[in-house]
């Protein structure tokens, strides 16, 4: 199986690594903490105007691309790590990293069914797990973690991009919240 390269840790002392092996207080705690200083290192060498400056035009990003990668994602995790699963990688290749984002062909109602089995998967491993001790293996770097590290790294996950999926919808027909 191939292992994307792009899924490397943050960069050596940018942000305090979330503990993979830990009790259920320090997970949460660990999880607020990485997010708090992710957003100070968003505004980080940032002055007054750049700040304050209202920009989203530039983004390659579309709801469709994140649909894609949201796909990989959940296949990537919860049946390749934590359940070791030997499948193929959805939307990735060494020569292409990021076709999630970037190779939008192929019909979206496709992506979405294919989104919704993938969760759905996920939810079946999740179900059969004895507890939240239960441990997967990173296939990049060896570290095990435990399920509940897994369960709170996906909330992460998906509230990143739920961020950015809320930007390209009010950018596309002005619908905000849910």
């Amino acid at each position: 199986m191939e292992i994307p390269q792009h899924f490397s840790p943050v960069a050596e002392g940018a942000r305090e690594a979330v503990p993979r092996l830990a009790s259920e207080r320090d997970t949460l705690v660990a999880f607020l903490d990485w997010h708090r200083e992710t957003f100070a290192m968003k505004c980080a060498g940032l002055g007054q105007e750049a700040l304050s400056t209202k920009a989203v035009s530039p983004s390659g990003l579309s709801l469709h691309g994140i649909l894609r990668h949201l796909a990989g994602v959940e296949r990537w995790w919860f049946q390749q790590q934590f359940a070791g699963a030997d499948v193929p990688l959805l939307h990735y290749s060494d020569d292409d990293p990021d076709q999630d984002f970037g190779s939008l062909d192929g019909d979206v109602t496709e992506a979405m069914a294919l989104w919704r089995t993938e969760c759905a998967r996920s939810r079946e491993i999740v179900a059969a797990a004895s507890s939240l001790e239960d441990r997967g293996t990173s296939l990049v770097t060896g570290e095990p973690f435990t399920l509940r590290w897994l369960l709170v790294n996906h909330i992460a996950e998906y509230a990143r991009h739920n961020g950015h999926a809320d930007l390209l919808r009010e950018s596309l027909d002005g619908t905000v919240g849910h």
